[in-house]
């Protein structure tokens, strides 16, 4: 009786300390490009005080690694993509990064997971793509140099790794790297038992197809709403399941039907550019609140393909962002302002019940906007007479004629105001540009209106929606 208690007692110690890894705890994404975010200590409160239990860097910052320690927050660290390609072929590369960005840090920060690249697989360098792999391996190498055996490795992927996803059960990867890419990759991920990191916006798929897929359903908020894979006859109540098992089933088809999942990022922007309907704080609160609630459930829930699995998750992101590049939603995807106050209330343990939350400001631009738009320049960037000059000289650059009512003898050359010519180039090139993918930022400088910045003779161009 004794002899056979003690294995039992191990038996159950090594299935706790197993589950412990990956159990149901949401974290967030601690993004910094901003030019006014909080000190790296200060945003370790902050990320305290949502109850947030993990934490995913885009690098490896040591003043960040530094406040994390001894905190018991479990740490996400990444490998920039500029140099995967020189890791992958060098082990001394990868020996001396993991020597200087984890080693002086490591066990006090708990760096738990190392992340090679981000969304290497989106990018258009497709040489960065075949060298993913054999830097992964290296890296892996590096860390049992180290002595450090408790540091999963793995790479962010968009669902664009997916050339189908719909239905679930028709996920296939892309015939570009499903052989000497993602192969590889899941066989890497099998033999270390780490996760396939996979970056799930439902609001991309709900924004592209609004009149298709129901804002609810992308939401977590249909009621009623089902849709039925009729290959697997698996019912799916929200867009964010349906998005997870194309890649299950992805993975399935080419030979690896276990290999976990992790969310590497999820969110919602509340707030965004006047064409980019659905980006608001109470859609953006209501889906951040209802996939914690989901993603911290107990029992877990898991999708229809993986019923009662764990979902591990990072949310995006911590703060709004005000360099990132690109649409509006680009820079605001934050949970916090800049100066730390919540965007709306938010409770990362997901123990909040969601009626103990104030009421949310009501949407206004669930509907697309119909009418027209122009792009000027931001009230806060109208004293920097510097970056307006060079912006001018960009904008004027990108079509020919861009520019040609506010030269000398123009319709828009009098009053010879900066403010008003680059307005006129900012709105002419973005007018000309936008179905190419140009959007109205203009590194920050510019933002949309709805009024039109014409006078007399002079009109400037528009986008009409």
């Amino acid at each position: 009786m004794e002899v056979a208690v003690v294995p039992l007692f191990l038996l159950c110690f090594l299935v706790s300390s197993s589950s412990a890894k990956i159990l149901a705890k949401v974290g967030v994404n601690y993004g910094q490009l901003g030019n006014n975010l909080p000190s790296p200590s200060r945003s370790v409160e902050l990320i305290k005080s949502l109850n947030a239990k993990r934490v995913k860097i885009y690098g490896a910052d040591p003043g960040i690694l530094t406040a994390l320690k001894n905190t018991g927050l479990q740490v996400s660290i990444m490998v920039p993509n500029e140099i995967i390609t020189n890791i992958s072929t060098n082990q001394t590369l990868a020996d001396q990064w993991i020597h200087t960005n984890v080693v002086p840090y490591y066990p006090d920060t708990l760096i738990r997971y190392l992340l090679v690249g981000n969304e290497i697989l989106s990018w258009p360098d497709k040489r960065t793509w075949f060298a993913l792999v054999p830097a992964m391996r290296k890296i892996q190498i590096a860390l049992k140099t180290h002595g450090i055996h408790k540091v999963k490795v793995g790479t962010p992927s968009a669902m664009d790794v997916l050339e189908s996803s719909f239905p679930p059960s028709n996920g296939t990867f892309r015939s570009d790297i499903s052989a000497k890419v993602m192969k590889p990759m899941l066989q890497f991920l099998n033999r270390t038992k780490s996760f396939f990191f996979l970056d799930v916006y439902t609001y991309f798929p709900w924004i592209a197809q609004p009149n298709n897929i129901n804002l609810d359903y992308a939401l977590f908020e249909s009621k009623n709403i089902t849709y039925t894979d009729p290959n697997t006859g698996l019912t799916y109540t929200n867009l964010f399941d349906q998005m997870i098992d194309a890649i299950i089933f992805a993975m399935k088809r080419l030979g690896y039907p276990d290999i976990r999942i992790w969310i590497a990022e999820t969110g919602w922007p509340n707030g965004g550019d006047i064409d980019q309907i659905g980006a608001n704080i109470y859609n953006a609160a209501t889906y951040n609140r209802n996939v914690v609630k989901k993603l911290s459930a107990k029992p877990p829930v898991g999708t229809p393909a993986r019923p009662g699995s764990v979902l591990p998750a990072f949310i995006f992101a911590l703060y709004n962002e005000n360099s990132k590049p690109g649409p509006g939603t680009e820079r605001h995807f934050g949970l916090l302002y800049p100066n730390g106050k919540p965007v709306y209330e938010i409770d990362l343990s997901g123990k909040t019940p969601l009626s103990d939350y104030k009421p949310l400001p009501v949407p206004e631009n669930n509907s697309p906007y119909k009418g027209k738009i122009w792009c000027v320049v931001a009230r806060g960037a109208m004293a920097n007479k510097t970056a307006l000059a060079s912006a001018l000289s960009y904008a004027c650059s990108q079509v020919n004629k861009t520019c040609d009512p506010i030269q000398p003898g123009g319709l828009c050359h009098h009053p010879d105001s900066l403010i008003r010519h680059v307005s006129y180039a900012f709105s002419s090139s973005w007018a000309q540009l936008r179905k190419t993918g140009a959007t109205c930022f203009f590194n920050g400088l510019a933002t949309q209106t709805t009024k039109d910045p014409s006078y007399g003779y002079c009109k400037f161009p528009s986008v009409t929606l």
